[in-house]
């Protein structure tokens, strides 16, 4: 069995839309607040992606997967900050894992990848959002990132009813301290 986490350019992201498609209605399904709410609207996650291949094509964007025997198990994006004044940070969005995979340290290795990569990038301070109360709070916070605020009711789950939302920062970098 060949695991793996790897950065992914727009050519191979293009040529994988629909198991990235497949990642994001499973973790939509699973209850996953990462933008999207049910019933699935299959064209809304090819958008997504589409959009998030054209960002990694214009380098305004990265994408991680990790792969299990070649297979997209899990994939977590890093977005820069365009603006002159915010180029030293960046943003985490979008960590997903397949259900069927959760609980075997994608998750965990998809974040310290991402993490260094922003790190060697020159990116000193990580910002990250996510649902109150989740397996995904709690690996940020074991993580050493910092909560700095919550936002009742800021956005819905897959289900409709609105949920807080917790806002993180991580120094990283020449800014970790």
């Amino acid at each position: 069995m060949t695991e793996t986490v790897r950065v992914a350019d727009a050519t191979e992201l293009r040529a994988r839309r629909e198991e990235l498609v497949t990642l994001l209605a499973d973790g939509v399904d699973g209850g996953a607040s990462v933008g999207f709410v049910l019933p699935h609207a299959r064209g809304e996650y090819e958008r997504h992606w589409d959009d998030v291949i054209a960002a990694v094509a214009a380098a305004g964007a990265v994408v991680l997967l990790g792969e299990r025997d070649g297979r997209i198990v899990g994939t977590v994006q890093l977005t820069p900050c365009a603006r002159p004044n915010g180029r030293h940070r960046a943003e985490i969005q979008k960590l997903l894992v397949l259900r069927s995979e959760r609980g075997r340290g994608f998750g965990l290795r998809l974040m310290l990848e991402v993490e260094a990569l922003a790190a060697r990038r020159g990116h000193r301070l990580l910002l990250l959002d996510t649902r109150g109360e989740t397996a995904a709070e709690r690996l940020y916070r074991r993580l050493g990132w910092s909560a700095f605020g919550m936002v009742p009711d800021y956005a819905c789950d897959p289900d409709g009813a609105p949920a807080a939302c917790v806002f993180f920062y991580k120094r990283c970098g020449e800014g970790a301290r």
